[in-house]
Parts: C-alpha cells; structure tokens; sequence
C-alpha cells in the first residue's frame, strides 16, 4: 500500500483528557492504536459504549489531538495548527444529533453556511448546494425549514452541508442512533451512494451490525485498542470474540452460528440473507440426494 493510497494514518495513537493541575491524571482512553485508511474505502468502526471509537474518530479531523502518537491526513500532521483548516476541508465530520449541525431556518442555507465561511464565490455555492442537495437526494425540500424534516431527512441534510465543503473523506459518529428503521435505511443508502458513484472515503462509527455489513472493511475497538481489523466477512465470522467484547453479529450470522452449533454444515462468513438462504438451500438439496 503506497502513501498516495492513504488518506487517514494513525500511528501509536494514545489520548487522555488533560487533567487540571490540582487533579489527578485523567485515565487513558486510546491505548497505542495503529490503523491506515485508503482512499475511497467505506469503512465501519465497531465498539460498545465507552470502547473509545468515537474519541478515535474525532483524531481523524482533528477534534482532538492524540496525547502520543501521530495522526496524519493526506500526509497533514493534525497536530500542526497551521494544517487544521485544510484538514477539516479534507475530513468533514457528520454528528448522532442532525439538530445540533443544522444552524438555518432554511435548507439550502443550512448547506450553504460552510462553504460562506470557507469564503467560497457565491456563484460557487450555489452549485455545490444545488449538487450537494441532489446527491443525498433533498434538492426539493431546498426551501423548507429544517424543523418541518423527518429524522432522517435532516441527517442528510446535514451530510449535505459536509458534501458542500467537497471533502475527500467523511467521518459519521453513529449516524442512524437516532432514527427509525426508515430513516436509517435512507441515510445508510444516501451514504454508499456517495462512496461508489462520488469516491469519497467513508468512516462510519456504528453500533449496528448491519450497517457495519455493508462495509468494504470492519475495524473493531475495545477498551481503548485495536482488537479486530478486516473485511467483514472476516470479523463476523469470530461469534464468539465478538460476544465475549460486548458486540452482536448479524441476525443471519447469529442464526447460521447456531446451526453450526448443532452440526449443520454451513459456511462460518455468511453476513447477508441472500448468502444464508443460498446456504441453507443448497443444504436441503444435498439432504435429499
């Protein structure tokens, strides 16, 4: 993997909140973790509550600075102050709560209040907001208020507003928490759209394990470290470490985990319905010869 592959390189990455000087040392979250992103990959960055993947997602644009180690995007130190602007330019970040990034009372003004501040032409703004808005497919609600939205709606709203920055690479901290089924899937499509058909680089921090499924590759924290590193197939099929961290496993996983269980030959990497009705049919075949 060449460097010119590489968007995100964190290398020995350890962070604690900084202690006042009359407290005690504040624990550390991030325990040395190594990990390199390449451009155009989608990525999920799995871990239960307090696993510490959102405070390594925060790194990669950066929120916050490792306390040892070494953050670098596109080859930027990010603990260089001078290099801050065009990393946050290069790395857009999309939040669980959509409403505390919308910052309008209309829409297009909503995705068009970054790039004003990036002191982008206006004729230019205008095209990325049209574009932008079309991309996650919002372009008619352009004169809406945000408030008028479904959950959903408005979290594509809100990675309308980070595509209008045109950045190469987009972090999402738990994106769907809090939406309904609809609004997840809405978001979740909205995203693999813009990583195939636009390039962009996508690190998505999840809880779901279906969305993780979707992924090009699966990246596993537990108590401040890189346990699990690989493409799904890979993770999910190791049921049994990934329940002793406190992680589920697809639905279809769970289900063909148990039959192997009770000895039905099936393959241990199945993520998706369509491969575990495959599976299971071809099993059924065989039975009756």
């Amino acid at each position: 993997m060449s460097c010119e592959d590489i968007i995100i390189d964190a290398q020995g990455v350890r962070f604690s909140y900084r202690a006042g000087e009359d407290e005690a040392p504040a624990p550390e979250i991030l325990h040395g973790i190594n990990i390199k992103i390449k451009r155009g990959e989608f990525m999920a960055v799995l871990g239960h509550n307090g696993s510490g993947k959102s405070t390594l997602a925060k790194h990669f644009n950066s929120i916050l600075l490792p306390s040892e180690g070494k953050v670098t995007v596109d080859g930027m130190d990010s603990a260089d102050e001078d290099a801050i602007y065009d990393i946050r330019q290069k790395v857009g970040m999309v939040f669980q709560n959509p409403d505390n990034q919308i910052v309008a009372t209309i829409v297009e003004e909503d995705v068009a209040f970054a790039p004003e501040n990036l002191g982008v032409e206006p004729e230019e703004i205008r095209r990325r907001v049209d574009d932008a808005l079309k991309a996650v497919r919002m372009y008619d609600a352009r004169e809406k208020a945000p408030h008028q939205l479904s959950g959903g709606q408005k979290q594509r709203v809100a990675i309308a507003g980070i595509i209008a920055m045109q950045p190469d690479c987009i972090v999402l901290d738990e994106p769907t928490a809090m939406l309904d089924p609809r609004g997840r899937k809405e978001v979740m499509k909205t995203i693999r759209r813009l990583n195939r058909e636009n390039g962009i680089t996508v690190v998505l921090i999840t809880h779901y394990m279906d969305e993780a499924a979707m992924c090009d590759r699966v990246a596993v924290v537990d108590g401040g470290k890189l346990i699990m590193d690989g493409t799904p197939k890979e993770v999910f099929s190791r049921v049994e470490e990934l329940k002793s961290v406190g992680l589920d496993v697809p639905q279809v996983t769970e289900l063909v985990f148990g039959l192997r269980k009770e000895g039905y030959d099936l393959p241990c990497d199945i993520i998706s319905v369509e491969e575990c009705v495959d599976a299971l049919r071809e099993l059924l075949e065989e039975g009756k010869k």
